[in-house]
């Protein structure tokens, strides 16, 4: 077989992606409360029907969460690569407004609805997909193609993918492809990193009409807040090739994520997601605190914001915070081999070019990054992600499937 029967074999069998997710999607596996262990059970069953002398083994750690590791090897000894997805999804969530039969994996005018269907079940098909075609056709490739399961991403948990490249050696490998959430259309080549902190401010209280004898929390703490937001005005120091591409990808990326996506990837943000304090409104309240999501682009290492934190918020009267939450920003070089290769496997299914760009949001594809493995998330576009009606496009179901399967083959076979 060459390489243009398997990629017409990998598009005539691309409906296989469709059952897979729909079988994926009618096991809840919402989190909280993180619940993966039948979810985990039936991916095996499935991985086992579809997947041709396949090695499987469930890895349960913890009362709640199982993870799965799936591998199949080539003709010969060679490379590894590694597909990675995760089990658990949004909270189901019935009191929302649903349409539809939340896990019943519903198609209707080329969507296939269902909680998990964008987020990430239908990445993991498609996932699954490639790996029983690569299985079918050993002779086009060597080493070996593995498929991880992680069942505490959405809690951006250590017991799933973090687990398993610390517990199962072929967890790891040369090269990752993570089908989570995004577009056929941009290929994620890395992440901003983060620093979830908790700030609380002190006072004294008093009546509110004898202010002159209280000293008021909330007063301190929008003024910390306010120099907490100082961040905003760090300068990153980016490799050229990452700016580079944020810079190239923003005609398309932004017309699929929104204007200024571009400028939020190479800048700190800081979101004030949450404040409290105060009991009565003629009271001057004496304590108070907030909840602080900073992101860090590439170039801003959490030691060089935590440092600027440190000098923005030390000495202030009556302040203290903690860091309840770390990750760098990562990345994979956008000229690198497993980038390359993906984003012109997309170019080749889309029939156009696929922008290379960053990823707003978090993945497991940090554990990776961290760990020096080259790393990319290519999935379907997610619409109403978390809420009522969750949906994928099956033609884009499609895509993902074979751009994951020609570019695990180009790389396997390199």
């Amino acid at each position: 077989m060459t390489r243009t029967e398997f990629a017409a074999r990998a598009e005539s069998d691309a409906d296989r992606v469709v059952a897979l997710t729909r079988a994926l999607v009618a096991v809840p596996s919402p989190n909280p409360p993180g619940d993966t262990r039948a979810c985990a059970e039936v991916a095996a069953a499935l991985v086992g029907d579809a997947v041709p002398g396949v090695e499987i083994a469930l890895h349960a750690t913890s009362d709640l969460v199982t993870n799965l590791v799936a591998r199949v090897r080539g003709h010969a000894p060679g490379r590894r690569l590694v597909f990675n997805g995760h089990l658990d999804t949004y909270p189901v969530n019935e009191a929302l407004p649903w349409t539809v039969p939340p896990l019943g994996g519903l198609l209707r005018d080329g969507r296939l609805y269902g909680r998990g269907t964008a987020d990430m079940k239908g990445g993991i098909a498609a996932s699954i997909h490639a790996l029983a075609l690569l299985a079918e056709h050993p002779g086009l490739w060597r080493g070996e193609a593995v498929l991880t399961l992680a069942g505490d991403e959405e809690s951006m948990g250590v017991l799933g993918t973090r687990w398993l490249m610390d517990n199962v050696p072929h967890a790891v490998g040369d090269a990752v492809i993570i089908g989570d959430a995004g577009s056929p259309r941009v290929l994620r080549f890395g992440e901003k990193g983060f620093l979830w902190i908790e700030l609380e401010a002190t006072g004294r209280a008093s009546h509110g009409a004898h202010v002159h004898l209280g000293v008021n929390a909330l007063d301190r703490l929008c003024a910390a807040l306010d120099a907490v937001r100082g961040l905003r005005d760090l300068v990153p120091d980016a490799p050229p090739g990452v700016t580079a591409a944020i810079a190239a990808a923003r005609p398309v990326s932004e017309a699929l994520a929104g204007a200024g996506e571009a400028e939020v990837l190479g800048s700190v943000t800081v979101n004030i997601g949450r404040v409290e304090g105060g009991t009565s409104t003629n009271l001057v309240p004496a304590s108070a605190r907030a909840g602080i999501d900073i992101r860090l682009p590439v170039g801003i290492p959490c030691a060089t914001a935590e440092a600027a934190l440190a000098a923005a918020l030390g000495g202030r009267e009556g302040i203290s915070y903690q860091v309840l939450r770390r990750f760098e920003p990562n990345h994979t070089a956008p000229a690198h081999e497993i980038v390359r290769r993906t984003a012109a496997a997309a170019a080749e299914v889309l029939g156009g070019p696929c922008a290379v760009n960053m990823r707003v949001g978090g993945s497991d594809a940090r554990w990776f990054r961290m760990a020096g493995l080259p790393t990319v998330v290519y999935g379907p576009t997610p619409h109403n992600m978390g809420g009522a009606d969750e949906y994928v496009l099956v033609e884009e179901l499609r895509q993902v499937a074979l751009v994951h399967a020609l570019a695990a083959l180009d790389f396997l076979a390199a």
